[in-house]
């Protein structure tokens, strides 16, 4: 150090002791405390949106109060916030493999919606809680088919749906954030077993039509029978019947009209009808005598004309058929 001379030393000049050289001081001073406080500022200054809520963590330690949505100021250095979307969230969950209570192998899919009520404790207590949520949502899921028969989960949802919504929501709760709902999306078979319902339902419906067809029958059963007893009280129901079936075919126009005749009637004229004595008309039978024949050639004896009878009285071969039925329809008439 005793070597060196004052000479050898850089000449430093002296600052300006002008006003301007002053002004240009302070300027950069001014910038840079503005800089400085724009800095600041930014990190300092932070933006909720409505369906937020920030969390302000100062030197790890949680604040009670969270900060609503607008402009929300954090120590620059001290504070760290975290924001917590509180939106409903639609969470699908994967399809899950099961078998249930009586024991067919299922694959079903659900839905969750929820929300976070309590931003505090979902920023401190859990470290991601959708997938939690996520993975509580299957563990239930396949709990539940396990829990369930067949028919509960094709047809009684709505009760699978809220025992599916209770055991998310046990868990959940603690962690702050509330199930607002779980539905079962889907329900996947076996197609052998897709085939087997639809030969139940088949036959179902098919047990169903003959039951429904068996009881028509016994109603009309019941009402025939009540029409014959009140046929058989008024015999006249029985004629009227009869013209309104008539009236009913002729209407059709048909050129052929077929009448039905009641064998009964027939009988009744039969008993009515008193017997007749018709005269007989029998035809002797040839005989043969040895004078009229040779006796290489025997003639053969004539065959006797059978009578034919009726209503008891024998008649001629020639007589008229239909006279006793005339005749008793006749005598039938009268005595009405």
């Amino acid at each position: 150090m005793a070597g060196w001379r004052l000479s050898n030393c850089i000449p430093v000049e002296p600052l300006d002791d002008t006003p301007e050289g002053e002004m240009m001081i302070t300027i950069y001073v001014l910038i840079a405390i503005v800089t400085l406080v724009l800095v600041v500022l930014g990190s300092s200054v932070r933006v909720v949106t409505q369906f937020e809520r920030g969390v302000v963590f100062r030197f790890g330690r949680v604040r009670p109060q969270t900060r609503g949505p607008g402009l929300a100021l954090i120590a620059p250095v001290a504070d760290r916030l975290q924001k917590v979307n509180m939106q409903i969230v639609t969470q699908p969950v994967p399809a899950q493999d099961g078998i249930t209570r009586d024991n067919v192998t299922v694959r079903v899919d659900a839905v969750i919606y929820y929300r976070v009520v309590d931003p505090v404790r979902v920023a401190v207590d859990v470290q991601d809680y959708a997938s939690a949520i996520l993975q509580v949502a299957q563990a239930s899921l396949r709990s539940i088919i396990g829990k369930s028969d067949l028919d509960d989960l094709l047809s009684n949802r709505e009760r699978l749906n809220e025992g599916l919504e209770l055991m998310i929501d046990s868990p959940a709760v603690g962690w702050g954030v509330h199930i607002d709902r779980v539905e079962i999306k889907d329900v996947a078979l076996p197609e052998s077993m897709k085939r087997s319902m639809s030969r139940q339902a088949e036959a179902e419906r098919e047990r169903r039509s003959r039951v429904i067809i068996a009881e028509g029958e016994l109603q009309a059963s019941q009402k025939l029978a009540q029409a014959a007893e009140v046929m058989a009280e008024h015999p006249a129901a029985l004629q009227l019947r009869l013209l309104q079936t008539v009236v009913e075919v002729a209407a059709e126009k048909n050129s052929t009209l077929v009448l039905p005749f009641p064998v009964e009637l027939l009988r009744f004229l039969e008993r009515a009808t008193p017997p007749e004595n018709v005269n007989t008309v029998t035809i002797p039978a040839a005989s043969t005598s040895a004078e009229t024949a040779g006796p290489e050639t025997p003639s053969e004896p004539a065959r006797p004309a059978a009578p034919r009878r009726t209503n008891g009285a024998a008649t001629a071969t020639g007589a008229d058929p239909a006279a006793p039925i005339g005749a008793a329809v006749a005598h039938a008439v009268a005595q009405r």
